[in-house]
């Protein structure tokens, strides 16, 4: 007989892992997703039905959703992006599941971000139509690649718009957006609207007569005047309160209203129709203009502060002009804001009980050397041919205008040191749209449109505020003198624009004249030399000696070449080596 068969125990069964699998869905644009089944179900469906065909993996999905409608792939601004990033950080996903890759990014700098939180946390990455998994060197090879492609396709779809955007405001197309008081859309042009075209005649009227913006405001409030409202297809109402003066002054500079269209500083006429003849316009802008240089310095200021509403320092505090009054002569600076309040609030802080801390990056800055470090980039950037031709070339009408606007630039570069307080300072208003002054550098933001405007000598500037800039900086480090001073060194441009020291020059001139009394030869001691000086006899030593200074410490100090930091007390009590080369040294001249 057969013996029994004996039974074999099985091996247990491995149970499986669970996989906790988020899916991520975005959409560019808002369109279409107020549809009961728009794009991004359709994505989730599909990553629905692909985490299905994992189960015997252990894969599921999770029931939070993370969808971005209405975002572009570009950013890493959205916010389900953000909660999906800071759940995988926290280890509640193990696998992030997306339709296509660049449903996640479009950007292969933002994807290399968002794989290094993936593979900090052991998540993996999968994309349905396109199977890859980062965890290997291969996968990320294939991924940089799709996602160089992906990002090129937007740069191209970018380069495309802004061509198509500028050849359409060449034609003088209106290009969407809100339109303004006086016009509205029909059929993708503006038509005059003629009721809201008489509050558009009647506000620059009134300008042209009050010369003034709040006088204005104040007139159009109490008549009842307001902006013109806006309703959104969705029935949302904006718009349609009191006109303030930053609406006013965009109003009484739209050249919309001339029948013009701008497009980075150059002008095209419009398919529109004006609604403001040109005279009146004309007239608008001089005024504007008067008005703008009136509030940047008074009429009767002797040194007027050319860089007043400009500067800020390193951590974005406003540097205000002040100045001191020693002697007789006024000596100007550009203060942070808050040393001034420092000032203002010591009293009341010692009454409390202790004092306010000063800022460490705190800035107290001579607004001569500031000034010309400023105005010297800026002239060296209009004598540059190369650069003002790659700026005028793209904006330019033709070869002629583009060789003329070179040309007008430089013509501009050599007069400015010529030009009046008055003129700079309109130029500089219409020229920098902000200054921020660092431990070793000053940038200065240039408005690009600006530059065109100034080398076609438009009466007004034109162009968005917000339009292209060009950034300069100049290296020139600050130095710390006395409690909180700071002054600029190193500046070439600061150099050639400073006056001699006073103090210096009296130093210079006193040692000279001790230095006569002892070569005259009458026999008197240097005890009796002071005495006849009215100064005792270590002073009248130690300032005889800068009589032998070497003739090029000498010849500095009386052009204002000498270092900025050196002063008449220093000067008076330093240790001089009789070598020339080493006084040099010593002094910091080189």
């Amino acid at each position: 007989m057969r013996k029994p068969t004996r039974a074999v125990p099985r091996a247990p069964i491995a149970k499986t892992a669970t996989v906790r699998c988020a899916i991520y869905t975005r959409k560019s644009s808002e369109e279409g997703l107020e549809q009961s089944f728009n794009s991004l179900d359709a994505q989730r469906e599909a990553c629905e039905a692909y985490v299905a065909s994992q189960k015997a993996e252990g894969w599921i999905v999770l029931p939070r959703m993370y969808d971005d409608g209405g975002f572009s792939g570009g950013t890493m601004e959205r916010p389900a992006l953000r909660q999906l990033l800071a759940d995988v950080e926290a280890k509640l996903i193990d696998t992030v599941v997306v339709y296509k890759v660049d449903r996640l990014t479009r950007s292969l700098g933002d994807f290399a971000k968002i794989v290094e939180v993936f593979d900090g946390a052991g998540v993996s990455f999968v994309s349905v139509t396109q199977s890859f998994n980062t965890t290997s060197s291969m996968g990320r090879l294939t991924l940089n690649m799709l996602l160089s492609f992906a990002q090129f396709e937007r740069e191209v779809t970018g380069e495309r718009i802004r061509d198509k955007i500028a050849a359409s405001k060449a034609k003088g197309m209106w290009m969407g957006g809100r339109p303004p008081l006086g016009y509205e859309v029909r059929d993708r042009k503006l038509e005059i609207v003629e009721v809201e075209a008489q509050t558009v005649r009647h506000i620059f009227e009134r300008y042209a007569k009050l010369g003034s913006v709040l006088e204005l405001g104040e007139e159009l409030a109490a008549a009842g005047i307001t902006a013109k409202r806006h309703v959104s297809a969705a029935g949302n109402v904006t718009g349609g309160g009191q006109l303030g003066r930053g609406a006013l002054y965009h109003l009484l500079q739209n050249r919309l209203y001339r029948g013009e269209i701008s497009h980075k500083g150059v002008i095209y006429p419009g398919q529109h129709a004006a609604i403001i003849d040109e005279m009146l316009w004309d007239k608008v802008q001089e005024l504007l203009a008067e008005n703008r240089v009136e509030r940047a310095v008074r009429s009767d200021a002797a040194a007027p502060s050319l860089l007043a509403g400009f500067l800020r320092d390193e951590d974005g505090i406003p540097l205000t002009p002040t100045h001191a009054n020693k002697k007789g002569r006024r000596y100007r600076y550009y203060v942070s804001h808050d040393l001034i309040t420092v000032r203002k609030n010591a009293t009341h802080d010692d009454a409390g009980g202790g004092q306010k801390r000063r800022r460490s990056t705190a800035r107290r800055i001579p607004a001569t050397d500031l000034e010309a470090i400023v105005e010297g980039r800026i002239t060296d950037l209009f004598a540059d041919a190369s650069t003002i031709d790659t700026i005028v070339a793209p904006r330019a009408r033709d070869v002629e205008e583009r060789r003329g606007l070179v040309a007008r630039s430089s013509d501009l570069a050599h007069h400015w040191s010529s030009l009046s307080p008055t003129e700079k300072i309109a130029n500089l208003h219409r020229l920098v749209q902000g200054i921020v002054v660092t431990s070793d550098t000053v940038h200065i933001t240039i408005r690009v449109d600006a530059i065109l405007a100034l080398a076609r000598g438009d009466a007004a500037p034109h162009g968005d505020a917000e339009g292209e800039t060009l950034k300069l900086s100049v290296p020139a480090t600050l130095k710390r003198v006395g409690m909180e001073m700071r002054h600029l060194i190193d500046a070439p441009q600061a150099h050639q624009n400073r006056k001699p020291d006073r103090s210096l020059l009296r130093l210079l001139a006193r040692a000279q004249r001790f230095r006569d009394l002892i070569l005259q030869g009458d026999g008197n001691s240097i005890t009796e030399l002071a005495t006849m000086s009215r100064v005792t006899p270590s002073y009248f030593t130690r300032i005889v000696r800068l009589s032998f200074l070497a003739p090029e410490i000498t010849a500095a100090i009386l052009d204002g070449r000498q270092p900025m930091e050196l002063s008449a007390q220093q000067l008076s009590l330093a240790s001089l080596p009789k070598d020339w080369s080493e006084q040099q040294r010593e002094l910091g001249f080189g």
